[in-house]
C-alpha cells in the first residue's frame, strides 16, 4: 500500500482502525482507485488474514449466473449443473469475501443476499437447506451510492447493511504524492515482469507524469508505466516513452520544466528548434524513428512489436497497450486483411 501522500495517509489511518474489527465494510472510488487492493489491505491486518480472501466482480458474471456464483448450486438445479457446486460465500467460510462493483448486482438477487448479511446462511440454488457461513463481507462500487438507491437500482435496506462503515477513495489527481512512487513501484514491477533492466525515472518523465490528469486513475498508471518500460530506450525512462491517452500531454511534445527538474537530460541537449514561434524540444531515441511517419503506421508498428514481445499473446498485448481484448483484435483482423504478418503465440 503506498500512501505518502496525505490524502491516501488519512484513508490507510481509517482502514487501520476498521480492519481488526468484524464490521461490512463499502469501499467507493472511481474506477481505478485501487478498491481491491484496499479491501486485500483490510483483509491482511484483520484477525481473519489466515483465512481466505475470496474476490467476485459482480460486473463480470450474467445476471443468471451470479447466484450460482455466489450461494453455490445443487445437482440437477438447471440445465447443465451436473453436480453440486460451491458458492463463493463457503468458500470464504472464515475470511472474507469482496463483493466488487455491488451496483451492478440485479435487484432481486440484492434481496437474497440482505438475508445472508442478516442471518448469516446461504442456500444453495435448488436445496431447500439453510448453510451456515463465517463471512467477513467487503463491498466496493465505483457509483454514487445514494443516488442508485433514489433511481431504485439498488435496495435502501441492502445499502444500510452494507454502509456500517465506508471508506472512500481520493482518485490519483487528488494525492499527487503517491504519483511518482506508484509509476517507479510500476516500472520496477514490469521491468522484473519483462525480463529488462530496472530504469529510474528521468526529470522530464516524471514532469510529464504529475502533470498529467489521470482520469484512468491508478491503473491508467500501471498500463502507461508497462508500455514505457518495454519501449525506452535510455538508461533512465525518457519523456516520448510516457504514451497517454490525451494527445496534449503526449510525451512526443516535450513539456516546459521547473525548479530542479529544469535541466534536460544530456541526450535532449542542443537539439532544439522553433515552430511557429514557439520553442520546441525534439528528442532523439524513440521519437526519431516516428517521425515523418503516419499515426496509423506508428499505431500499427506499436501493436505488432508489442504482440512479437508477448510471444504472440493477445491478452498480455492488449493490458500492455492498455486497449480492450476486442479493441486488439479487430486491429489485427485489419491488419491480416491488409496483408500484414501477425505475430503467432508461441507453441501454436
Amino acid at each position: 500500500m503506498i500512501a505518502n501522500d496525505p490524502a491516501m495517509k488519512r484513508v490507510v489511518m481509517l482502514a487501520d482502525k476498521v480492519a481488526p474489527s468484524e464490521a461490512t465494510v463499502l469501499i467507493t472510488g472511481e474506477s481505478g482507485t485501487g478498491k481491491e487492493v484496499m479491501s486485500r489491505y483490510i483483509h491482511n491486518h484483520s484477525k481473519r488474514k489466515d483465512g481466505p480472501f475470496i474476490a467476485l466482480n459482480c460486473a463480470a458474471i450474467p445476471e443468471n449466473l451470479l447466484e450460482s456464483e455466489l450461494f453455490g448450486h445443487e445437482k440437477g438445479a438447471f440445465t447443465g449443473a451436473t453436480g453440486r457446486r460451491i458458492g463463493k460465500f463457503e468458500e470464504a467460510n472464515n475470511g472474507t469475501i469482496l463483493l466488487d462493483e455491488i451496483t451492478e448486482m440485479d435487484i432481486n438477487l440484492q434481496a437474497k443476499l440482505l438475508r445472508v448479511l442478516q442471518e448469516r446462511v446461504i442456500t444453495r440454488v435448488g436445496s431447500n437447506s439453510d448453510v451456515k457461513v463465517n463471512v467477513r463481507v467487503i463491498a466496493t462500487s465505483n457509483r454514487d451510492m445514494q443516488q442508485a438507491v433514489d433511481k431504485k437500482d439498488f435496495r435502501e435496506d441492502l445499502y444500510f447493511r452494507l454502509n456500517v462503515m465506508t471508506i472512500k477513495l481520493p482518485g490519483l489527481r487528488e494525492r499527487p504524492g503517491d504519483i511518482l512512487p506508484l509509476a517507479q513501484f510500476f516500472a520496477d514491477k514490469y521491468a522484473e515482469a519483462n525480463g529488462v533492466s530496472k530504469k529510474k525515472i528521468s526529470p522530464a518523465a516524471k514532469n510529464l507524469l504529475e502533470q498529467y490528469p489521470w482520469r484512468g486513475n491508478i491503473r491508467e498508471l500501471e498500463n502507461t508505466m508497462h508500455r514505457a518500460i518495454i519501449i525506452s530506450l535510455e538508461d533512465d525512462i525518457e519523456a516520448d516513452a510516457i504514451m497517454l491517452e490525451d494527445a496534449a500531454f503526449s510525451g512526443m511534445s516535450s513539456l516546459p520544466l521547473s525548479g530542479a527538474d529544469a535541466p534536460l537530460p544530456p541526450s535532449h541537449k542542443g537539439e532544439e528548434t522553433k515552430v511557429g514561434g514557439a520553442e520546441t524540444v525534439q528528442n532523439p531515441g524513440a521519437v526519431e524513428a516516428y517521425i515523418g511517419k503516419p499515426l496509423a503506421d506508428v499505431e500499427r508498428e506499436l501493436i505488432l512489436n508489442t504482440l512479437e514481445h508477448t510471444l504472440g499473446n493477445r491478452t498480455h498485448a492488449a493490458n500492455i497497450l492498455g486497449i480492450s481484448i476486442r479493441t486488439l483484435r479487430n486491429k489485427l483482423n485489419q491488419y491480416k486483411e491488409e496483408g500484414v504478418e501477425i505475430p503467432i503465440a508461441s507453441g501454436g
